[in-house]
């Protein structure tokens, strides 16, 4: 009952935290847009990047909110995450500074703040996916 109750509870922040960003993305789509225009890695798919993340973290909110499909929810929230890390890493490690794409108050975070961030949620969406798993029943039966 309680790894349930966790899990609803993990897959409540995601979709705080995906929903309000990709809505932050969409109103401010062209100045997500130019700032992925200047990131060395995606700026060649930077008008591709702008709608495909936030559609995708929508998409993924739905997935968590349908106890259903909450499980795979995890999993794309954990994929995401990841991805997002990864790239966050990638810019601390291999470039100079630049502007934060993320939108609303996140956006205010320095670069490391945000990879500590993401790093958390990532953790978070592991341990969802851990939770949400059952409970191996013993092999050893009593006959």
């Amino acid at each position: 009952m309680y790894r349930k109750l966790i899990v609803e509870i993990i897959g409540g922040l995601f979709i705080l935290l995906f929903l309000y960003t990709a809505l932050s993305k969409l109103s401010e789509i062209a100045l997500f847009r130019l700032v992925l225009r200047s990131s060395p890695l995606i700026s060649g798919y930077a008008n591709l990047v702008s709608v495909l993340i936030p559609v995708s973290q929508i998409l993924v909110s739905l997935l968590l909110f349908i106890p259903g499909t909450r499980r795979k929810g995890l999993y794309a929230a954990f994929m995401l995450m990841l991805i997002f890390t990864s790239y966050l890493a990638y810019m601390l490690c291999f470039t100079s500074p630049l502007p934060c794409s993320c939108g609303g108050v996140i956006s205010r975070f320095t670069w490391k703040q945000h990879l500590v961030f993401n790093i958390a949620f990532t953790l978070l969406a592991l341990g969802g996916i851990l939770l949400s798993r059952e409970p191996r029943r013993s092999s050893l039966s009593i006959q």
